[in-house]
């Protein structure tokens, strides 16, 4: 073979000859301690973390464009899709967490060391493009927040989101645990100003049970079924799964079957209980839209700034609007911060850079945000709702790439040994690439074919 050709031979455990085996995220890789013979809440508490990181993407500020579209426009029929979403995600966000714990290898590095160069390249900018449309919607929920909140012009709040790369390399250099807890600390704040305005919004209980309950029309109708789509591409968001798939070797357990083992339990019971709290908000914004605006007659409601401006007149409290801008400024500072995350773990998975970690992460976080700004400058405040649901259809077109992958690997007895998923449990995960990728297809064909 010429030494230039990389060997594309699987060797025994299923992965190619040459797969590098540098650790992911090597400056904080096992990092965590795990108390050794600990009560089991001890324990738990030691995985505590990487789930919240992953829920953040599930309720960033595409969430909420397509929520209060869903929501102002349909009332609580779409709430169905965001359950149907969520447990998508919690199966999907715990194969990944089982494929990091097992092959210590992130989904990058696992697609790296097992297709050939041609198609790594490809996934890579397919996740890339992913990325982008998530820092889209996050770059400009976070300058719509500034800008309701200290009435920032819109590039400036763009620009000043982006200095999150500064604030990431902060946090990780006082240690991953500091990251977490920042993370966390912000996802309480969303939670209680969501809280308060479920109360003021007090909407009839059977009604919002009754919008948990699928309905065809939800298939058949296509502008519905645009927003759905966009529901399940902010929910299930692909590059979560590179990020989880890495995120959760920076615990120290016990690299044998064992420690792999526990640390399979008790990451998917972080990531579980983590993606039931982006649930709540999301419902929550979506159940605060149907209640405030289409109830009253509102149903054109989509921007975020239409929101801001009614909430507190239509709710009857005078702290509505700013409850709802906090959040919005929590959720895009948090959603940032993991997304710039997620694409150093990408460039780094099928790239294999060698790069310092501050350049590394100004690299990742350059490639995504000029589109930012470049898109932000030209559109302003005009039309800034369609561009976020249309970041959001993006990501949802972007998610085969990665689930199927994904699914393949954990299947893969040769690469997971015992730790490979039981045939019914691959048989639903199967299902629901399949649903995926049904979805984009009819979404495709209404959008070229009307």
């Amino acid at each position: 073979m010429d030494a230039r050709s990389p060997d594309l031979t699987p060797n025994a455990a299923g992965w190619r000859a040459d797969a590098p085996t540098t650790k992911s995220l090597a400056e904080v890789n096992g990092t965590v301690a795990i108390p050794a013979a600990a009560q089991w809440w001890r324990r738990l508490l030691a995985f505590v973390g990487p789930g919240y990181l992953v829920s953040v993407g599930y309720m960033d500020p595409g969430n909420w464009a397509t929520d209060l579209a869903g929501g102002s426009k349909f009332g609580y029929t779409l709430l169905s899709v965001i359950l149907l979403s969520n447990l998508m995600a919690i199966l999907l966000q715990s194969l990944a967490a089982r494929l990091g714990i097992v092959t210590d290898r992130d989904l990058a590095q696992a697609c790296r060391a097992t297709y050939s160069p041609a198609v790594n390249f490809l996934l890579w900018l397919a996740c890339e493009a992913a990325i982008i449309a998530c820092d889209l919607a996050e770059v400009i929920g976070t300058a719509i927040a500034l800008k309701l909140l200290f009435g920032i012009p819109l590039i400036g709040g763009a620009l000043l989101a982006a200095l999150d790369a500064f604030l990431l390399l902060i946090l990780m250099n006082r240690g991953f645990r500091f990251l977490e807890a920042f993370v966390i600390a912000l996802l309480a704040v969303i939670a209680v100003c969501f809280a308060v305005q479920i109360v003021a919004a007090a909407p009839p209980v059977a009604e919002v049970l009754h919008g948990f309950v699928p309905k065809g029309e939800i298939f058949t109708n296509p502008e519905m079924l645009y927003i759905a789509i966009g529901i399940i591409g902010a929910t299930v968001m692909p590059h979560n799964l590179y990020l989880h798939s890495s995120i959760v070797q920076t615990r120290a357990y016990e690299r044998n079957d064992t420690g792999r083992r526990e640390a399979i339990k008790w990451a998917t019971t972080d990531s579980t209980i983590a993606l039931m709290l982006a649930l709540f908000i999301n419902a929550a914004i979506l159940v605060v839209a149907a209640a405030t605006f289409h109830k009253s007659g509102h149903s054109d409601v989509a921007e975020i700034g239409q929101a801001f401006e009614l909430l507190s007149p239509l709710l009857g409290l005078g702290i509505a609007s700013t409850l709802f801008a906090v959040a919005l400024l929590a959720s895009g500072l948090n959603s940032t911060v993991t997304a710039t995350l997620a694409g150093q773990i990408v460039m780094e998975g099928f790239l294999d850079l060698r790069l310092p970690h501050w350049a590394r992460r100004l690299l990742t976080r350059g490639i995504a945000i000029v589109p930012v700004i470049v898109v932000t400058a030209i559109y302003g405040e005009r039309g800034t709702a369609d561009l976020l649901v249309f970041s959001q259809v993006v990501l949802s077109m972007q998610l085969p790439f990665a689930v199927i992958p994904l699914v393949r690997f954990v299947s893969d007895r040769r690469k997971m040994g015992q730790f490979a998923i039981p045939t019914s449990v691959a048989a639903i995960a199967w299902i629901v690439a399949g649903v995926i990728v049904i979805l984009n297809l009819k979404l495709l064909a209404d959008t070229l074919f009307g």
